[in-house]
């Protein structure tokens, strides 16, 4: 079940790729590998806290 648009998602994706990225190329501290979150929630169109939250940015097509 998706719960995450267009949007959410594009922004996700640029969060994880940067903060995966600050491990390999910025600082190299570990702190990066919380970027592993938005990318792979971003990635499959899911995030459970909004699940939880009850949250759905997706936007719903007539």
């Amino acid at each position: 079940m998706k719960n995450i648009g267009n949007l959410d998602r594009v922004l996700r994706l640029l969060i994880g790729v940067i903060g995966v990225g600050l491990v390999f190329f910025g600082p190299q501290t570990t702190w990066g590998w919380l970027g592993l979150v938005p990318l792979l929630t971003g990635l499959i169109n899911f995030c459970p806290l909004y699940k939880v939250l009850g949250i759905n940015t997706l936007s719903s097509k007539p």
